[in-house]
């Protein structure tokens, strides 16, 4: 018999040349002594940055441990199978105080020859945005290498990429190989595969406080790049009044919304998968047969593939992102 029950974990905090306050003043997180965050990382396997249970009896293990003690109780046979005891996805909320760099990230085969990485794939949920703020994905035109490198040198980069104003609840799928940025002013939770390889293409000509700019990688970006044009970025969903919609499937990750306004009774016991939970509003609880785990506002939950039958409960509504490898 499995001791897992759903597992909270200690945010990993990230202090950026772009970060802000948003982590603290909207999700209530402390990143101090640090003097901003531009990224927490909720859940996490990537090497050095490996989450640790902040809940419960196994308060203090890290994922790791937990994966190599109870890896098909926690992740499922065909996660293991397929990925080994390596956590394949990561979860971020992320604040622009100001825009990041214009970047691209590899995909699985040239992250593998590369870099001994996954690719990455990721997706984003706006959580909040201040007034006008938008972000760049993709071109807004159709496009070329050659043409591309012809903008980059001109130093017209920005005029031939896709810019999008953005508010509350925009979702954006980013596959690899679509350059993009995030912008000025936006918080947002960020579900991706499990890789820290990003390729810097322009930041803006931005310097640290030792007057230094950040390494660019302009040469490494350009086999990386997908110069596909398309006419819609934006993830087209209806939201759900009481229940469950899609937002994401790729072979990466499913990502559901869910609007639960009293209780949602779950069962996967067909999926064979651990479910990631990221609150985006509200506050209630994870009911399961050997007690209950309390979520709210800004926590990510992971939910053990061995608990296949729970319910979501709630007095005064939720609103979440359940992700999953299908």
């Amino acid at each position: 018999m499995s001791d897992l029950y759903p597992l909270k974990f200690n945010p990993i905090f990230k202090e950026k040349i772009w970060g802000g306050q948003k982590i603290k003043t909207i999700l209530g997180k402390d990143f101090s002594p640090d003097k901003n965050c531009g990224e927490t990382w909720e859940l996490s396997g990537v090497k050095g940055n490996v989450s640790e249970v902040s809940n419960g009896a196994l308060k203090g293990k890290t994922l790791t441990q937990l994966i190599d003690s109870q890896g098909e109780e926690l992740l499922g046979k065909k996660i293991i199978k397929r990925f080994g005891t390596e956590f394949p996805l990561l979860v971020k909320f992320i604040d622009a105080n100001d825009d990041l760099s214009v970047q691209v990230h590899p995909d699985d085969s040239l992250a593998r020859k590369r870099h001994d990485s996954f690719g990455k794939t990721e997706m984003w949920y706006i959580m909040q945005a201040d007034e006008g703020s938008s972000l760049v994905t993709g071109f807004n035109r159709k496009m070329d290498k050659e043409t591309y490198m012809d903008h980059f040198n001109k130093g017209q980069l920005m005029e031939i990429l896709n810019q999008e104003k953005v508010s509350a609840g925009d979702v954006y799928f980013i596959p690899a190989g679509r350059v993009h940025t995030i912008g000025k002013g936006l918080l947002l939770a960020e579900i991706q595969q499990t890789s820290d390889v990003t390729y810097r293409i322009y930041d803006f000509d931005r310097v640290d406080d030792q007057g230094n700019q950040r390494e660019l990688h302009v040469e490494e970006a350009l086999d990386a790049i997908d110069y596909e044009f398309h006419e819609n970025y934006r993830t087209s969903y209806s939201d759900p009044k009481d229940g469950k919609t899609k937002l994401v499937s790729c072979p990466y990750f499913t990502t559901n919304k869910l609007q639960v306004e009293k209780s949602m009774d779950m069962d996967h016991s067909s999926l064979d998968c651990f479910k990631i939970y990221v609150v985006l509003e509200g506050k209630g609880q994870i009911r399961f047969a050997d007690g209950a785990t309390d979520i709210a506002m800004g926590e990510v939950v992971l939910v053990p593939a061995a608990i296949q039958k729970y319910s979501l409960e709630t007095s005064g509504g939720l609103t979440m992102l359940e992700s999953y490898i299908d």
